[in-house]
């Protein structure tokens, strides 16, 4: 039985049923399965973070740890991992079969007297990050659209990678899309005059990719995809409140991407 077992994983042409396969015409109306790659933290420590990564129900790719900064592969990137769970990104949902997770060892955030406290990110770790997200994303085609948060797939539920996790560090790599502080300076000024309606930041932050009613009212599903976009982009004040920087960041990102190919 072992030695059948090792001739069947052998076969690449032959099935183990005996049925054969011709490889050698292949269609052009393909691409990768793989179709974003999420970011989370694991708001535990590397033990903690390993023992729940592979003997528990959630699972992930990639585990990063921070120093050293080790990339343990824990599922290979043809299967799916179990770590988006109820997800929505541009239309998508249910995210795992579609995509790549990647969690990193951070305590995420402590809960003090004083406030919250989020926990700094290791240089050695985001190094390590930004070299796997790029070996990742020219493996499966992705571009800076495909790179997400878990906060961003499930704004409703999930705060992580957080508000001290260095986004535009990624950008400077060219790994996300970040606003033109140009153009948001010259949107900032038209808005500080006029804030836009509630429906219309509604329809910016859908045309991002976020989940978001579109009913043009402030509810606290609204506030709570505004506030992750403000922990992403604006770190230093994330309340889920309208503003004219927050609107004048949105049409700074939605004009950029409407001009990606």
């Amino acid at each position: 039985m072992k030695f059948r077992a090792l001739l069947c994983a052998a076969l690449l042409l032959t099935g183990c049923s005996g049925l054969k396969f011709d490889d050698s015409y292949q269609s052009v109306g393909q691409d990768s399965r793989v179709q974003f790659i999420v970011l989370h933290y694991t708001a535990s420590d590397l033990p903690r973070s390993l023992h729940v990564l592979t003997q528990e129900e959630v699972s992930s790719h990639y585990l990063i740890a921070e120093q050293p900064a080790t990339i343990y592969r824990l599922v290979d990137e043809n299967r799916r991992a179990w770590h988006a769970g109820n997800s929505q990104w541009n239309g998508r949902t249910w995210l795992n079969s579609s995509s790549i997770g990647i969690e990193m060892v951070n305590k995420g955030y402590t809960d003090t007297p004083e406030g919250r406290v989020w926990h700094p990110w290791s240089e050695p770790q985001i190094d390590a990050l930004v070299l796997l997200i790029k070996d990742i994303m020219q493996r499966h085609g992705l571009t800076a659209q495909h790179v997400i948060g878990h906060s961003d797939i499930a704004p409703q539920r999930k705060v992580d990678p957080g508000p001290a996790f260095p986004w535009e560090r990624l950008a400077q790599e060219g790994l996300i899309l970040w606003p033109d502080a140009q153009a948001v300076a010259q949107y900032l000024a038209t808005f500080t005059e006029q804030l836009p309606s509630i429906e219309w930041f509604q329809q910016q932050l859908a045309q991002v990719g976020y989940a978001v009613p579109e009913h043009g009212e402030l509810d606290d599903a609204t506030r709570n995809v505004i506030a992750v976009f403000q922990m992403k982009y604006r770190p230093d004040l994330y309340d889920g409140e309208p503003d004219a920087q927050t609107a004048a960041m949105l049409l700074a990102l939605t004009t950029q991407m409407s001009r990606q190919p």
